[in-house]
């Protein structure tokens, strides 16, 4: 059975070691894994993860101190420009991800990674929950190698640690060409909260989870 408590103090040592009802829209734009990174926030970094349904990644993440943007999108797919719908079918390949666009002297890329393993089941494969599909899959796709590094030794450390009671199958892929998802999408949670009962089903539980246990990281 998997462990329903996160040991927090394995994730903090690990941070010091490592250094569904949703509307159809055709809107797409294409960014890269440099497309965050102009002149005006030469200080960001961008960081993608994928872990179930966007909405609750994208929550969590935006409620961090130190990150600016969270996209909701897709990636490590072949199908050039889906849409939703062609996401949803499983046939292009690309997991709902987001994009996070962080300043890293205020939250580093391991804090990030802790969320991140805190805040979903990365043992579960090709799903969340009630959501199944490999768009759903666990997943981290990185964009230098720092970003490589960081994530096979925190997940190598989870491992060894035996912080789950099963293996973890969360993807490590180079980041490719990112699609940001149509609008409606964005900031799902915060504009639809008490119309959409997914809202808080799901992820009003992740919110209060990451309130409890993250509440030092947290904007104001």
């Amino acid at each position: 059975m998997q462990k329903l408590q996160f040991p927090i103090s394995a994730l903090l040592f690990i941070c010091l070691i490592a250094c569904s009802a949703k509307t159809n829209n055709n809107s797409t734009n294409v960014v890269s894994n440099k497309s965050n990174m102009n002149d005006s926030n030469l200080n960001r970094d961008t960081a993608t993860f994928a872990g179930g349904c966007f909405w609750c990644i994208e929550t969590t993440m935006a409620r961090l101190k130190g990150v600016d943007t969270v996209i909701s999108g897709y990636t490590g797919g072949k199908t050039k420009d889906p849409t939703y719908r062609e996401v949803c079918s499983g046939f292009t390949g690309h997991a709902e991800a987001v994009q996070i666009i962080y300043n890293p002297e205020i939250v580093d890329y391991n804090t990030l990674l802790t969320v991140f393993f805190t805040m979903h089941d990365p043992t579960q494969l090709n799903r969340q929950g009630n959501d199944v599909g490999t768009q759903y899959r666990s997943a981290i796709f990185y964009n230098s190698q720092a970003q490589k590094d960081s994530a096979e030794a925190f997940i190598n450390k989870l491992t060894i640690d035996k912080v789950f009671d099963h293996a973890i199958v969360t993807e490590l892929q180079p980041l490719g060409i990112y699609y940001n998802a149509e609008d409606y999408h964005q900031d799902y949670y915060n504009q639809n909260r008490l119309e959409n009962s997914y809202c808080t089903a799901v992820i009003d539980p992740k919110v209060s989870k990451l309130r409890k246990t993250f509440s030092h990281l947290l904007k104001d």
